[in-house]
């Protein structure tokens, strides 16, 4: 008999407090290092660490992962209780957590599954929450991880920015592409690419406004005006956009189900406050956790 699955992820999943505590979600903090010391992300709201960010201006802080260890001792902790760990992590693309997670699990010798995500943020948020309520649900480990596939294969996560400067600085985009857009006020369009989870350049476009038709257009090519949707939107600092890209989704697409998320501060690192986006998915791979 299978042991009951307990779902971990890490700070980089935008997930509601009440997600995370209503199906016993272990969350691993990631950290975020200011030149007066290190931060845990779990111990700054999104405004607290935005706010503090403008501040530091031209200074950008950086972002650190927990050791092997942690994660060896987290997986012994939960195999002591009696339950499988399920580690399901940010994108390998853009991070080097599921590698921690990975040199973790094989010091406890036990085989641990880790589960890449191939995405981050709101993407990642959809895997994490299907794994916990299917396990909830009772389902096998390999019912779950056969799901999770599916969604991961399904899932769009694409934003606009209003600087490439933050994640030119954490080395997430071409130095040249960054200073382009910058001289030239280009809001670029990017998304997280599922055949390799890192980022790729979808378009790009004068305003924000413009950014945010942008997105809507690009998912309604993708799913078309049909297919129902769960969409969550995210941002940093930019509420208004949020809201109204909400609307113009609302509009063009069929959202079966949609809410404004906080991009999280160690995501927002590499993002600064002027970030919104959308992680959309097809609602009928979610009913049956619903």
């Amino acid at each position: 008999m299978e042991k009951p699955l307990r779902v971990i992820t890490d700070s980089a999943v935008d997930m509601p407090a009440s997600e995370r505590e209503g199906f016993g979600i272990h969350v691993v903090p990631l950290s975020i290092q200011f030149p007066t010391g290190q931060v845990s992300s779990e111990e700054l709201s999104p405004d607290e660490f935005y706010d503090r960010l403008r501040l530091m201006e031209p200074e950008i802080p950086t972002t650190s992962m927990p050791s092997p260890g942690y994660f060896a001792q987290l997986f012994r902790d939960v195999l002591e209780n009696g339950e499988e760990p399920l580690a399901i992590h940010i994108s390998s693309g853009l991070s080097g957590t599921i590698n921690a997670s990975r040199q973790g699990a094989s010091q406890v010798g036990h085989d641990i599954t880790v589960v890449d995500t191939m995405t981050l943020s709101g993407g990642q948020r959809f895997q994490v929450l299907a794994a916990a309520r299917a396990a909830a649900k009772g389902f096998s480990k390999q019912a779950v991880l056969d799901k999770l596939a599916e969604i991961r294969a399904s899932t769009e996560v694409i934003y606009t920015l209003e600087t490439l400067k933050y994640l030119q600085h954490g080395g997430r985009i071409g130095r040249v592409s960054a200073l382009l857009a910058s001289i030239l006020d280009i809001k670029p369009i990017i998304k997280v690419d599922q055949a390799d989870g890192k980022y790729s350049t979808a378009g790009k476009e004068r305003s924000i406004r413009r950014a945010l038709d942008s997105l809507v257009t690009f998912l309604v090519h993708r799913f078309g005006p049909q297919t129902p949707l769960w969409v969550s939107v995210m941002h940093g600092q930019l509420e208004e956009q949020a809201l109204r890209l909400v609307e113009q989704l609302g509009l063009h697409l069929a959202i079966e189900r949609s809410e404004i998320l906080r991009i999280s501060p160690v995501l927002g690192v590499h993002t600064g406050p002027g970030i919104v986006g959308v992680a959309a998915l097809p609602m009928a791979l979610m009913s049956e956790f619903v």
